[in-house]
This record gives structure tokens, C-alpha cells and sequence, in this order.
């Protein structure tokens, strides 16, 4: 029976799919098993790769397939979002040639090596040229797109993440942070200041001792091990594919609790991937809305649920016998003072909630400086310093805890930064929407049964796929726009009272 033009995409952006999930694993292997002396060889993998995807996506029948199916009649729902879809993916990609995309690809494989080089000894210099290179090629590729899309560079670039987002959406979102988040501070400060300072348990805590009550936790959470794994790297992250998630962490003897959380954090996003619509995998609409979406159910389970105090309750004695720790220090109130500290800190990954979203803005105006030309890559050391101590009141002693701390920009990830906060924002207005709508979830949670959460969450979130946009979902979900006042009301309630 002949295919119709509809059909026909589907086959050919399924094949595009496999070849993107090749890559996710080929990723997962270099960050956290391969040789250093293979990245040469992964490198120009990784752009064949890409080049065989973007060729498969650009080819000239792919404009006249899609036209066609556009006139299609019949098409439900699901099928007329797979194809709109196709449509944004295509536009972009047609006009970034194939030289560009592998220069790209490999020029982000070779800094992302020399980043792992250069930021043991905070050794910015090291890694400049490189990072240059891959703000160029950015710049470039960005401007075609922007070009195509209408767009300004960097809401071409930020599309690449968050699919119709804008920076004038983040403007509007991210001052009201701006504004209330100096005094919150403080308040939390003073609150803090009227209890006890938390007492971090004494080591050394075993990494493998570590490990097996991470993923204890990581299956209580519904975690799938059939469909994933959980291994170690110098920058965690969740890859892979829906089908074999690859979750990575890392250790330190000295303190459980940062690797735990970040555990915690990964699974997150892992559940987010297991749970998406397995009838429509390998098709854009089967994939997740996008990165703000993303980073909201990682932040959901790692800040909304297991920083809980319920939560920590339940796992207090889990933690204890992992250790075998005896004592104050392992007794469910000074663990959840310790998860809920607030402190002025230099590294992104192990901010608190009150913090978090002024490592996210930082990082956000600086990408669009260097992105608009206002600021050289040279300034970006110092412009760092200056901007953590107008929003946090510290400066990083050196650049291994200030620009060289993130893989993001020298992995060719610019544009992404800003999805974080507006993903701590979302998951506050879920995570409340959830609880009110079904009692069980916090009851739940508090005796370790994450299924009431993880049954809404399929359904408002995790089963929807990309068949609607991010703003819609979360209207749909929680009953109106993403608003800042939730996660500011969420964050009163934890850490100034």
C-alpha cells in the first residue's frame, strides 16, 4: 500500500531519532567511561553522526513531503503536532549547511576536552581559544536561524531549549526574582540564624556504600534499572534514551549528602524520559516540551519532594543504616536543616533554593553580553567575580569555582541557562497543584510511595509528550500561567518561618 507523504516523515524522522539516540549514549560514554586518548575517535564520530542526521532532515524531498502533509486530511491531534514539529526542526536545520554542523560538533568535543584539562587548575586561559571557537560557530549558526525564524540571535538559540520561549517571557519572569530575592535572603538568613547550625554526620561515607543507597532511593523514587543505570562523572547530567536512561553522579567521601540529592536531581529528569509516550518514540512529539519543562521534574523531586521534611523523615533511618551512623547528627531534624541550609555558595549545582536562581541570572546576562558583543571572552573571568558579588556578595577564589565550573558554553550549550529557574518556578506551581488536587501524594511521600505522584505526573506531564506547549501544560495542570508568586510563596514558607 503506498505511503502517504505523513507516513513517509514518520519513517524518515524516526531514522533521524536512532541516529540522535546513538549520539545520547556515544555522550553518555565519554563523560563517564571512555579513555582520554579516545576523544579524537569519538569526536569525529559524534560529527558523522550529526552530519548523516542533519542530511537525512534537509535532503530536498523532506520541504515537499512535509508541505504535502500539511494538506493531508484526517491527521488526529497527536500526528498534526508530530508534523508541526517537523516543520521547526526542518526550517532550522536547512539553513545551517553540513560543514557547519560538523565544525561545530567537533569543535565542541574538542573544547569540552580541553575544559576537562583546564578547570582542575582553574586554567581559563587553557581553554579560551577553544571556547572562542564554539562562540563563533554559535554566533554564526544562531543568526541563520534567527534569520529564518524571525528571531532575534539569542531567541534563536534559546528555541533550541525551550521551543517558543523568549527572552522577553524570561524579562517578565525573572524580575520579580530580582526584586523579592535580596530580602528573602536575608530573612532566611535570620530565620537560619535562630536555630541550631546543622551538624554535617562524620565520614568517611564509602562510595560504594554511597552508590547502593542511591539507587535504593533512585527505585523507591520509581526509577525503571531495566530501562537504566546510574554511573559516576566529573559533571552529573541525565542521558541516554527513554528506553536505556543514563544517570551520573559524583563523590566525596567526606560528605553523602551533595551526591545523594544530586542523585535524587538525575532521577528526576530520568523519570521524565521513562515516562514519555512509549507509542510515539523516536517522533518529535514523543520527545519532552523542552528544557524548562525538563529541568522542573528534576527540581521537583530533588527540591519540592526529598528535601521535604516528610521525606527526609522517611529516609532519616535509611541513611543511618547505609552508614551505620549513630549520634544527633543522623536524627531527621539536623538532616533536613542540613538539606535546607541556606548559604552564599560558589558552585551552581550544590546552591540551595533561595541562591539557585541567582547563579541562573548571572549566567544568563553574561551569555547574552558575549552573545550581543557587548562583553569579549577575555572579560568573562572578571565579569563572572563582579556578578556574584552583586548578587550573592562573594567572589570565587579562582576561576575553577566561577566560569570554568559549568560544561554547559564550552559543550556548545548557550542559550540553555535560563531554563533552570524558570524550571524551579514550574515546579513549585506543579508540585502545589499536585498535592491540592490529590491528598495521597503527600501522604505518600512521606512513607516512601511515590506511585500517587508519579500517576499525576503521567498524566499532566510525563504522558503528554510534546503534543502541547510548555505554557499550556502548565495551565492545563496547575489552572493558570506559570506565575514567580508560587515558587516565592514555597520559598517563604521553607526558609523564613
Amino acid at each position: 500500500m503506498p505511503q502517504t507523504p505523513y507516513e513517509q516523515l514518520e519513517i524518515r524522522f524516526r531514522r533521524i531519532g536512532l541516529l540522535g539516540d546513538a549520539e545520547a549514549v556515544l555522550h553518555w560514554d565519554w563523560a563517564a567511561v571512555m579513555p582520554p586518548a579516545g576523544a579524537q575517535a569519538r569526536s569525529a564520530q559524534l560529527a558523522e553522526l550529526k552530519a548523516v542526521g542533519h542530511g537525512l532532515l534537509t535532503a530536498p524531498e523532506v520541504g515537499d513531503l512535509i508541505a504535502a502533509a500539511e494538506a493531508e486530511d484526517g491527521l488526529d491531534d497527536w500526528r498534526q503536532a508530530n508534523l508541526r514539529h517537523m516543520r521547526r526542526l526542518w526550517t532550522k536545520a536547512t539553513v545551517i549547511p553540513e560543514d557547519l554542523v560538523v565544525a561545530f560538533s567537533q569543535a565542541c568535543s574538542e573544547c569540552e576536552t580541553t575544559w576537562r584539562e583546564a578547570r582542575p587548575s582553574g586554567d581559563f586561559a587553557a581553554v579560551k581559544p577553544s571556547l572562542q571557537t564554539v562562540l563563533d560557530l554559535t554566533i554564526e549558526a544562531g543568526q541563520a536561524k534567527a534569520q529564518a525564524l524571525g528571531l532575534d540571535l539569542y531567541d534563536a538559540l534559546l528555541d533550541d531549549y525551550e521551543p517558543g520561549g523568549r527572552s522577553a517571557d524570561i524579562d517578565r519572569l525573572f524580575e520579580p526574582l530580582v526584586a523579592f530575592l535580596p530580602s528573602l535572603l536575608a530573612e532566611a538568613e535570620e530565620a537560619q540564624a535562630a536555630r541550631p547550625d546543622p551538624t554535617l554526620p562524620d565520614g568517611p561515607f564509602a562510595i560504594d556504600k554511597q552508590k547502593a543507597l542511591g539507587e535504593k532511593l533512585m527505585k523507591i523514587a520509581g526509577f525503571q534499572f531495566d530501562n537504566g543505570r546510574l554511573d559516576t562523572s566529573l559533571h552529573p547530567f541525565c542521558g541516554g534514551t527513554p528506553d536505556d536512561v543514563r544517570i551520573t553522579t559524583r563523590y566525596d567521601e567526606e560528605d553523602f549528602t551533595s551526591s545523594l540529592m544530586g542523585v535524587l536531581h538525575e532521577t528526576g529528569h530520568a523519570l521524565y524520559e521513562q515516562g514519555l509516550p512509549a507509542k510515539w518514540r523516536n517522533q518529535p512529539v514523543g520527545g519532552s516540551i523542552g528544557m524548562s519543562m525538563h529541568e522542573s521534574q528534576s527540581l521537583l523531586m530533588e527540591m519540592q519532594v526529598c528535601r521535604s521534611r516528610p521525606f527526609i523523615e522517611f529516609v532519616a533511618p535509611l541513611m543511618r543504616d547505609a552508614f551505620g551512623g549513630k549520634g544527633p547528627a543522623w536524627e531527621p531534624d539536623n538532616l533536613y536543616r542540613l538539606y535546607t541550609q541556606v548559604e552564599r555558595d560558589f558552585i551552581r549545582v550544590e546552591a540551595d533554593e533561595v541562591t539557585y536562581p541567582a547563579h541562573v541570572i548571572l549566567r544568563y546576562r553574561l551569555e547574552k553580553a558575549l552573545l550581543d558583543g557587548d562583553m569579549d571572552l577575555s572579560e568573562l573571568p572578571g565579569a563572572w567575580n563582579d556578578g556574584m558579588q552583586e548578587l550573592l556578595g562573594i567572589t570565587p577564589p579562582s576561576d575553577r569555582e566561577g566560569c570554568l565550573q559549568d560544561l554547559h558554553w564550552y559543550d556548545g550549550a548557550w542559550g540553555y541557562f535560563p531554563t533552570y529557574t524558570m524550571g524551579a518556578m514550574t515546579a513549585a506551581q506543579l508540585f502545589a497543584a499536585a498535592c491540592a488536587s490529590d491528598p495521597a501524594i503527600e501522604a505518600g511521600i512521606a512513607g516512601g510511595d511515590f506511585t500517587p505522584l508519579l500517576t499525576w505526573l503521567g498524566t499532566h506531564v510525563h504522558g503528554k509528550g510534546s503534543l502541547q506547549t510548555t505554557a499550556n501544560v502548565i495551565s492545563d495542570a496547575t489552572g493558570r500561567a506559570l506565575d514567580p508568586g508560587v515558587f516565592e510563596q514555597h520559598l517563604r514558607e521553607r526558609y523564613t518561618s
